[in-house]
């Protein structure tokens, strides 16, 4: 597979995806744990697709092509090492930049950072997972923040099992219906843009009160 194939299935995954499976077989399983896998543990790759492919290669397990349950497993595993290796990163960073004495690092706000995702740190986690972009850097943040690895774990786990289970089921179960089928991408940018409004809006709450206390 070449660049321009994986880019093209990337961009147009509802159509590539038939493709790669004709033309590779069960190399499909390993793209799309490594598109799984970097899209959760690499912050410089928040655009690679996680719904809709989780969506999509459900309704290809419903026909078929694929065996529904040992892509489930192997989506589940990228997800959460994806998920281990970007909070080990985020930890990583953040203990070696927190060993200096530096003016510009809020100290305090760390600490409060920390304190946030001891106490809701798990939904922000297991929430994270159906949301784009965030999803790929709430694991980091909580290994930035110094959240218990035992922790994170747990709800790493729960996160992973939940997203892979209610997503490609969903993909399984209806995306075959005519008319989801029809109108598949648009159904999926529907879905992702419902889980980001909210986040964009609360964000420019926010903002909006700052200014209004200045």
């Amino acid at each position: 597979m070449d660049f321009m194939q994986l880019l093209d299935m990337l961009l147009h995954v509802d159509k590539s995806l038939g493709l790669v499976i004709q033309q590779y077989g069960t190399l499909v399983y390993v793209v799309l744990f490594a598109i799984i896998f970097s899209e959760t543990a690499f912050v410089i790759l928040p655009f690679l697709p996680g719904d809709s492919l989780l969506f999509i290669a459900g309704t290809f397990c419903a026909r078929g092509d694929m065996d529904l349950w040992l892509l489930m497993t192997l989506l589940i595993v990228a997800s959460i090492t994806g998920n281990s290796l970007n909070y080990w990163i985020g930890s990583m960073i953040g203990h070696k930049v927190l060993e200096r004495e530096h003016k510009w690092i809020d100290r305090n706000a760390i600490k409060k950072t920390h304190e946030f995702y001891e106490k809701h740190g798990g939904k922000t986690v297991v929430l994270a997972r159906f949301v784009p972009l965030v999803r790929t850097f709430a694991p980091f943040v909580a290994g930035l923040s110094d959240m218990t690895h035992k922790t994170f774990q747990i709800y790493n786990i729960l996160g992973a099992l939940f997203w892979v289970f209610s997503v490609v089921l969903a993909g399984y179960f209806f995306g075959n219906i005519p008319f989801v089928r029809e109108h598949l991408n648009a159904i999926v940018l529907v879905g992702v843009g419902a889980a980001v409004f909210p986040i964009v809006l609360g964000a420019l709450w926010k903002v909006g009160r700052r200014m209004l206390k200045k």
